[in-house]
């Protein structure tokens, strides 16, 4: 054996030990909590038992009306996080859902009994505290307890506070002890509720209605993308969770509803990275009478609006870079971005086959055989390799190919793009919209070039919708539809680095069973 082999070996037996000695502290820990809570219960003091607690202020109503409740009493409820009692009297830290109130503890107060009570309480626990309101000599609001109740004890320690919840997996396998532990992420998911709220009141105050369309459908329509599958056992046939809600909701605009929107989850069978989750929130509308103008006005003003609500101004620091929502936002076709990043002009390539050429002279990554290519994948693949991670500040790129815009109506004058954009930030899309296409003809049409490219390999691309069909021949007029990826703006109005930073209960790995 080598010295080297020696050295891991021992380096090795030091970490399993160090482990062992972490494991029989933990061991014990849990094991001196578990009797607290056994000699509570035998008092008569089960703390399980305790079925409603009634209170008067939270920590912040007490912070934020301290001149009229100074000297009186009130009653708060929350989580002890720290506690510094010894001799007669102490300090603790209590928090609740809306902040820390400090508490002070005496023995005058409430007697040697109940002192010596509180003192065996772990932090963690969750207290009922009754008590006066104060300023220390410091100046921080406090209340001094006149009677407490211990009303859900904690059996497992938390994370010692200085160092947290560091290990990103266990972060958001137990969220709730992230939450707990650490105030930046839960101001992260209190903005996240405050951007939906926003989101709702921009379009509820311009006279969109808010509906719900299936999460299961016989057909997975309306992105591409690889669906869920699960079986529907008494109808017996294969359902998908849905992917998108686009081809419901324009359903709905030929039933009337002229302005239309959903938030909700969609499900993509597909991989996770920092910016994908498999489950993940995001917004759909449709407005009668419009066209992809009109949405990338109303995309623009949305995240502005949202932005400034939560954040107080439209411009965000994201990962050091300064980023400006304020309208208007740059707008760019798909062909100039590519010319401006790449050299590469595609006004000037009018064949399949020279697309093909310089594809493979410039090495472009395609996502099926380059004989198999039109000039307008390629020109989707050259953006996607030069274009997308120039889009720093907030840019609509507009005018895609026809090939890879199956629902989208032509441009006007040019046959072979389509009245869609998408939206980026930093790189990244957040937004793709379209002037819908109402065509009932062309519209099946497409989607049988679609089913060619599914026979091709192709396992994204849309199935047959014969109803969504048969909605467009009974009239649907013209529309322009928008989809937002709520979880990726979240991402850049908290300045996140990852989508799980965003999601409370992001799709993870089952852990190996201890059994």
């Amino acid at each position: 054996m080598s010295n080297e082999e020696k050295q891991l070996t021992k380096e090795e037996i030091k970490r399993r030990k160090l482990e062992a000695k972490a494991e029989a502290e933990m061991n014990d820990l849990l094991r001196e909590r578990r009797e607290k809570l056994s000699a509570l219960q035998e008092q008569g003091k089960d703390p399980f038992d305790v079925y409603k607690v009634e209170r008067s202020h939270t920590a912040k109503q007490i912070s934020d009306n301290y001149d009229e409740l100074e000297g009186k009493e009130v009653s708060v409820a929350g989580r002890l996080m720290s506690k510094r009692v010894h001799g007669k009297a102490g300090f603790s830290d209590l928090y609740d859902r809306y902040g820390k109130i400090q508490l002070y503890i005496k023995i005058d107060d409430v007697g040697e009994e109940k002192l010596k009570e509180y003192k065996t309480f772990d932090l963690g626990d969750f207290l009922s505290v009754t008590g006066k309101v104060f300023k220390t000599k410091t100046g921080e609001i406090t209340l001094h307890i006149t009677d407490f109740e211990l009303i859900a004890k904690s059996l497992k320690p938390l994370p010692e506070k200085f160092h947290g919840l560091k290990d990103p997996d266990l972060k958001y396998r137990q969220r709730y002890v992230d939450l707990i532990i650490n105030q930046d992420v839960r101001e992260t998911f209190l903005k996240r509720t405050a951007i939906i709220k926003y989101i709702r009141e921009y379009l509820d105050s311009r006279d969109y209605l808010e509906v719900e369309t299936p999460i299961l459908s016989p057909i997975a329509g309306g992105a591409a993308a690889k669906p869920f599958v699960t079986h529907h056992n008494a109808l017996d046939i294969d359902m998908y969770l849905r992917i998108a809600t686009e081809l419901y909701l324009k359903r709905l605009i030929v039933g009337g509803f002229e302005r239309v929107y959903e938030i909700g989850k969609n499900f993509r069978n597909e991989g996770i990275d920092v910016r994908h989750n498999p489950e993940f929130t995001a917004m759909e509308l449709y407005e009668a009478f419009s066209d992809y103008n009109d949405m990338m006005e109303l995309t623009e003003n949305l995240v502005a609006y949202v932005c400034e609500k939560v954040n107080g101004t439209t411009k965000v620091t994201y990962e050091d870079t300064e980023i400006d929502f304020a309208p208007p936002w740059r707008r760019i076709t798909m062909v100039d971005a590519v010319k401006e990043y790449s050299g590469v002009d595609f006004n000037n390539i009018k064949t399949d086959e020279e697309a093909r050429e310089i594809a493979k002279e410039k090495h472009i990554e395609l996502k099926k055989e380059l004989k198999d290519c039109t000039k307008g994948d390629i020109l989707n693949a050259f953006f996607e390799e030069f274009g997308e991670k120039n889009m720093m500040q907030p840019t609509f790129v507009y005018d895609y190919p026809v090939e890879i815009s199956p629902l989208t109506k032509k441009k006007r004058g040019n046959p072979d793009f389509t009245e869609r954009f998408e939206g980026f930030i930093y790189g990244r899309e957040i937004c793709n919209a379209y002037s819908e296409l109402n065509d009932p003809i062309v519209q099946k049409d497409r989607f049988l070039q679609q089913l060619k490219e599914r026979e091709l390999g192709d396992d994204e691309a849309y199935m047959m919708d014969d109803d969504f069909i048969n909605a467009l021949e009974i009239g649907m007029p013209p529309t322009g539809g928008l989809g937002i990826g709520i979880d990726r703006l979240i991402m850049f109005l908290t300045n996140a680095s990852s989508i799980r930073d965003v999601i409370l209960f992001p799709t993870m790995k089952p852990t190996p069973s201890r059994e």
